[in-house]
């Protein structure tokens, strides 16, 4: 039973990245290694194994039902392996599932049991991959004691099954005015006995002071947890840096044991929303639309290898784009009422309009693309959309989250390319489609619709699939997330003190 974790001065402070360097440098090292991190926020969420396996193991009362299924049946993850018996799957934040990719796992909901999806007035609570209604409702300070079981079951279930859990914290551990809900930070590491590095955006300034105020405002339960400095995302001349961490360790009596640079990687930022330095020129322009609920950007950091992607907020950013991509929505509702008080939605209707150009809709994108929105449920909100597909979208109370296998139908025009492919991807959406009009192709009951330049596809990962990328942008990527994960654990080894890491995971 042996946990390491990462915690942060501030959010943005990179826990995610390390946390998932780390993953793949402990593999490396021979361990079996799995992520944590209690709760998440985030409306980019990933679909994976568990959701009806890990709840039923919390139904009956059993506090490893999980594990003790899996070891029977000779697999790793008893959520995993449960979920995969049934079929049943949930969501976790992406950046869990990028961790246990990272850690050569199959990801599973234990990793991410609490999921916040902000949303109107609130979050949406997702506990162990489903949606809890009844705790979404409750105000936030009254949602954590009632969480604890989950996460420490989780958390339990994992430092039994594997050699090192890599915990990943929240925000930071010195916020006081939230120290007494803490879920997700020093309470976790107690819980796993797990000694912390603190890490802090050196590239924002201030660094110092960032740790030191962090340290001071901890009770000494809590210090005494801390066993090195990491400065993160350092460009700079690295003479400067003394004498201050001689001298943040006299004040502390924690060393400084990484300077991490600053380095290009292939890895959506936990909200997806923060692209790369321009590439190269001559790649085909795409104008990704970012309405404010929009979700799963992940999806398309691969594009980035072969398009130049741009973010649009404003109708002149769709200005030059040969591909205009409407993304997922947690609230395709409000996002409407965005694009047309943005002057968005004409921009997309004329972009449509001209041949050239392709549009797409990816799950809530689709819907937004459609011609009515239908909502008894009082879910999202009912309304117009753009118009630009003859499809009515009814709203249900239940959310379907599922991987599904996709095969692209017979396309033709600008969508040609793309006829005969296959992908697998998944859907995170609670919207039900029929077509009420013409349209060029279909398959079942909406999930891809084409009418001329404009497609809807309700499976998120289309644009995480080489082949596609290549039919659509005339090229494949040239770097595969192992790669990534390879890097980033090439330079946590040139960067991090090796044997404080060893240390802390109980290597010799």
């Amino acid at each position: 039973m042996t946990a390491v974790m990462i915690q942060g001065c501030t959010s943005w402070a990179g826990k995610s990245l390390l946390t998932t360097a780390l993953c793949r440098w402990y593999a490396r090292q021979g361990l079996r290694v799995a992520p944590f991190k209690a709760q998440n926020m985030s409306n980019n969420a990933r679909v994976v194994a568990g959701g009806e396996g890990a709840s039923a193991a919390r139904r009956d009362g059993a506090s490893g039902g999980g594990a003790s299924a899996a070891r029977r049946d000779g697999a790793s993850g008893g959520g995993a392996s449960a979920a995969r018996r049934d079929g049943a799957s949930g969501e976790i934040g992406v950046a869990q599932w990028l961790q246990a990719r990272a850690a050569g796992l199959e990801p599973d909901v234990r990793m991410n049991p609490v999921l916040l999806k902000p949303e109107r007035g609130g979050s949406q609570v997702v506990r162990l991959g489903q949606v809890d209604h009844e705790l979404s409702r409750r105000p936030w300070h009254d949602r954590s004691e009632a969480l604890w079981p989950t996460v420490d079951q989780a958390l339990g279930q994992l430092l039994d099954e594997y050699d090192l859990v890599v915990i990943e914290g929240a925000g930071s551990p010195a916020e006081i005015n939230l120290a007494a809900n803490d879920i997700v930070n020093m309470r976790v590491a107690e819980r796993a006995d797990a000694p912390v590095l603190l890490a802090v955006d050196i590239d924002r300034g201030g660094a110092f002071a960032h740790l030191y105020g962090t340290w001071a405002l901890l009770p000494q339960r809590h210090r005494e947890r801390i066993r090195g400095f990491v400065l993160n995302r350092f460009r700079g001349d690295a003479s400067l840096l003394p004498p201050g961490p001689e001298q943040l360790e006299q004040l502390t009596g924690v060393p400084t044991v990484g300077v991490v640079p600053m380095v290009r990687h292939d890895l959506p930022d936990e909200d997806g929303a923060a692209l790369h330095a321009p590439r190269r020129g001559g790649l085909p322009p795409v104008a990704v639309v970012r309405h404010p609920a929009a979700s799963n950007l992940d999806e398309f950091a691969l594009l980035e290898q072969v398009a130049d992607v741009r973010w649009a907020t404003a109708p002149w950013h769709l200005d030059g784009a040969a591909t205009v991509i409407l993304p997922g929505s947690k609230h395709v509702s409000a996002d409407l009422d965005w694009l047309r008080a943005s002057g968005l939605d004409d921009a997309v209707r004329a972009a449509a309009a001209r041949p050239a150009v392709r549009v797409v809709g990816v799950c809530g994108g689709l819907q937004l693309l459609g011609r009515r929105l239908v909502d008894p449920h009082g879910v999202d909100g009912s309304g117009y959309g753009l118009g630009l597909l003859p499809l009515t979208t009814t709203y249900a109370p239940d959310k379907l989250v599922r991987h599904r296998t996709l095969r692209l139908p017979s396309l033709s025009g600008s969508w040609r390319g793309l006829a005969g492919l296959q992908f697998d991807g998944y859907e995170i959406r609670q919207g039900r489609t029929v077509a009420d009009g013409p349209l060029d192709a279909a398959v079942d009951d909406a999930l891809v619709v084409a009418r001329g330049n404009v497609l809807g596809c309700y499976l998120h990962g289309m644009f995480e699939h080489p082949a596609v990328l290549e039919a659509l942008f005339g090229a494949r990527p040239d770097r595969t997330l192992d790669d990534t994960f390879d890097l980033l654990a090439d330079i946590v080894e040139h960067h991090v003190d090796g044997a404080v890491l060893r240390e802390l995971a109980g290597l010799p």
